[in-house]
């Protein structure tokens, strides 16, 4: 393999950090390269992530939607689900996007290489081409975006026919009668929510005491009070011991704190966590550190300890989000083009995409608790919203965390229908040092969800519109 080529920049993975830093960086008038194995950028999240969940999800809030109008006076009869036709339907979705970004690629001058890449050196890496000879590709410059992978559990194998990892679920291959979903964060709910509005009996098994650790508790319960009625059982502090296959669907033994026990399920979906690829690329190679995660260490340019090189997305650090790694392409982009670019985001969203949804933004009541800030916390109960009541879907909760001493907003929470679509003025509003009185005075449309973020701020003062609060003496 002794044919080379040369790129001013080569980005190896072309996921929703490597495209947009390709994109970026040829908008500057750089020469790039990106590598990806799949036939055109796009990464996991158009693949086998973040839109196929998507679109799949939006079919089970159809269905769920269909099934609450009964409480409006509008019956429908059982719904006709055509699984091939909701897969076929969710393929082209994913195929008219990446073919999409293959088409801007062409458009702005990327080279594209659809195949794997591997560092050489510092400043060559090895190139296994699909489409052509391999050879070596030396580069001034590099961007590693190769994001990341569902994490497994020792024990366990995979084979994506009855035991599933998250590209297995999403391939939607038949609906069992019996799922068990391994593992309460937020793949796993949204997994178990597509399922159990498909018609599958589900059973969450959780090992930790709660559903997704690390996002407020009071948010969580608005999600929780709704699976339990929808999912068989919830488990939690449960441990899965074995699972092993028979001749129909498989017997997983759990341990729990209420000791053994075994159950029978017909499919299982593994769903406890991503780790980085930040493996099988030659690293050891180059002067590129990284930690015990096997997240690669960067800097606040997104440049690792070698100093041509750069990481961005799930792995360089968490959180281990598309948006972020969009963010983070950019920067990288821009130093290298000289340009004095810094990541430094004062709030990073995040979005749960089961029904209802949770968003949230900033710090939460844990994390400002944890740091030693005073803070004042305000909520506004969706069941006084006139909107959410016209949607017959009170169950909500909008939540501001403010600095008491000056009302600077922290962070937001959002739990219900449509959550992952407010958050991003919680977003700005953080970005931007906003405090409760910017966010109260900004005039909001009515009737509609968005208000309930301004009569969360409202509620710093106690002056919200739709919730009395008697004041208990003159100065309160």
């Amino acid at each position: 393999m002794s044919k080379k080529q040369h790129t001013a920049l080569a980005i190896i993975g072309a996921g929703p950090g490597g495209y947009p830093a390709a994109f970026r960086a040829a908008d500057l008038g750089m020469e790039v390269t990106l590598i990806d194995p799949e036939a055109n950028p796009g990464g996991v999240c158009l693949y086998r992530g973040c839109i196929p969940s998507k679109a799949l999800l939006h079919a089970a809030e159809l269905l769920s939607e269909a099934d609450n109008a009964k409480d409006m006076g509008i019956s429908f009869s059982k719904p006709e689900i055509d699984i091939s036709k909701l897969a076929k339907w969710k393929e082209g979705v994913v195929k008219k996007l990446t073919g999409g970004l293959g088409q801007l690629a062409k458009a702005r001058k990327v080279k594209y290489i659809r195949g794997r890449a591997s560092f050489a050196d510092s400043g060559m890496l090895r190139i296994e081409s699909k489409d052509s000879e391999d050879f070596f590709l030396t580069f001034d410059n590099c961007i590693i975006s190769t994001g990341s992978r569902p994490a497994s559990i020792p024990g366990i194998d995979i084979d994506n026919k009855i035991i599933l990892n998250s590209k297995g679920a999403l391939e939607l291959e038949d609906i069992p009668n019996s799922l068990l979903v391994i593992g309460g964060g937020y793949i796993g709910l949204e997994m178990g929510t597509v399922y159990s509005a498909l018609g599958s009996k589900v059973t969450v098994a959780e090992m930790l005491d709660c559903l997704v650790q690390g996002v407020d508790r009071d948010l969580v319960s608005v999600l929780e009070k709704k699976l339990k009625k929808e999912f068989k059982s919830i488990m939690l502090n449960t441990k899965v011991k074995s699972i092993n296959k028979e001749k129909k669907g498989v017997k997983v033994v759990f341990d729990s704190k209420n000791g053994e026990e075994e159950k029978k399920f017909d499919k299982v979906i593994v769903a406890v966590g991503r780790r980085p690829n930040s493996d099988n690329l030659g690293l050891e190679n180059t002067n590129v550190k990284v930690d015990d995660k096997g997240f690669i260490e960067v800097d606040e340019k997104r440049r690792t300890t070698e100093g041509n090189i750069y990481a961005i997305g799930d792995v360089a650090c968490e959180p281990m989000l598309a948006h972020k790694a969009t963010h983070e392409g950019r920067i990288a982009s821009e130093v290298i083009s000289g340009k004095n670019s810094v990541y430094e985001p004062a709030a990073i969203p995040a979005v749960i995409f089961t029904d209802p949804e949770i968003a949230w933004c900033g710090l939460t009541e844990k994390e400002a608790e944890a740091k030693g800030i005073d803070i004042k916390v305000s909520k506004f109960n969706w069941s006084a919203s006139g909107r959410a009541m016209t949607l017959n879907r009170t169950d909500g909760v909008t939540k501001m965390i403010m600095d008491s001493n000056n009302g600077r907003i922290l962070g937001v929470g959002i739990a219900g229908i449509g959550a992952g679509e407010m958050i991003s003025e919680a977003v700005l509003a953080i970005e931007m040092a906003a405090n409760y009185y910017d966010a109260a005075m900004t005039i909001h449309p009515h009737p509609t969800l968005s208000e309930t973020f301004m009569e969360a701020a409202e509620m710093f003062e106690g002056s919200s519109t739709h919730v009395f609060r008697r004041k208990r003496n003159k100065n309160s």
